[in-house]
């Protein structure tokens, strides 16, 4: 039987409208699973619909998340958020988390993740931790911007087997503080927390770059999306 795994929409602020990159949709249908975009709601009993029958959920790039998730005050640099992305996801995450279904985090998503779970976050990393390494690559997007550590006791350097990879790299936010529910499993050369998994869960998972750009050319974005999806 095929494996159904929940997409988490995006949300077009000036069209009023849902859309999907393919790329989300078309690597988990080359790892023979159903990829399912979920309507962008909060209502808890359209939510549970989905909870029992989804294996996991994708929670894919977006808005950025809320700061009031981490308890700190708005800044000018922060982009658009989106409140009821922000409902919906905490919801389909801590539920997902009580019933040990498998989820991926990808961008947007690990830093949901950190920040819902404890965590805080960079509101913008260009105003406040400025680096020499780019984490806001201009397209292709099917090419690494930049290299990361994988810490060799973490569940992504089972999957991968190595300790160095290179990674593609869109985002003006990312992970402060670690939350105390999650553990690091690779850091970029200026120090920046790049991925991360919650322990005793089979597939809580969080990554800071873009597998659905890479997916069709890198060996180590085929072997994650495979991992997440043999999990469920």
């Amino acid at each position: 039987m095929r494996k159904v795994i929940g997409v988490m929409p995006l949300y077009d602020d000036e069209k009023k409208s849902y859309w999907m990159l393919p790329g989300y949709m078309k690597m988990l249908e080359e790892e023979n699973a159903i990829p399912l975009m979920l309507p962008l709601t909060s209502k808890t009993k359209e939510l549970d619909y989905f909870l029992e029958i989804c294996g996991g959920f994708l929670l894919t790039g977006g808005h950025d998340v809320s700061p009031g998730i981490y308890h700190a005050e708005r800044k000018p640099w922060c982009g658009p958020c989106c409140k009821l992305r922000d409902e919906m996801e905490r919801y389909i995450l801590t539920s997902a988390v009580e019933m040990d279904k498998s989820v991926l985090g990808i961008c947007r998503g690990i830093q949901f993740m950190n920040s819902l779970y404890g965590g805080t976050l960079y509101q913008d990393l260009a105003t406040e931790n400025s680096s020499c390494v780019n984490h806001h690559m201009k397209p292709p997007y099917n090419r690494a911007a930049h290299q990361v550590t994988i810490l060799t006791d973490t569940p992504l350097y089972d999957i991968l087997g190595k300790e160095q990879m290179g990674v593609n790299s869109y985002h003006h936010q990312a992970i402060r503080k670690l939350s105390p529910a999650f553990n690091k499993m690779a850091i970029s050369e200026d120090g920046l927390i790049e991925s991360i998994y919650m322990p005793s869960h089979k597939f809580i998972v969080g990554v800071q770059w873009h597998p659905e750009f890479s997916y069709d050319v890198d060996e180590d974005s085929k072997k994650l999306i495979n991992a997440f999806v043999a999990s469920i």
